[in-house]
């Protein structure tokens, strides 16, 4: 079963992610804004794992003296659609 949703993410400089989850693992992630070599390697690390496990391990990570990051938003991003 695919799931295809779209995200606007709080408090980072990401601004939309275009998620799909197939079976229970990311298909694909999408981001846009923020910081394009950092997304880039996060969008390559996660496509192809589970996304529970993806979201258990970005959950939490901050950004500087915010209380959330681009990871932390993409876990609960996975959440939402799990």
């Amino acid at each position: 079963m695919t799931k295809k949703a779209v995200f606007y993410p709080q408090g980072v400089c990401s601004r939309r992610y275009e998620i799909t989850i197939t079976d229970g693992i990311v298909e694909d992630i999408v981001i846009e804004g923020g910081c394009n070599g950092n997304l880039q390697g996060i969008r390559a690390l996660v496509i192809g794992r589970e996304a529970a496990q993806v979201a258990d391990t970005l959950a939490g990570i901050r950004c500087g003296l915010k209380n959330t990051s681009c990871p932390d938003q993409i876990s609960r991003a996975l959440r939402e659609m799990l």
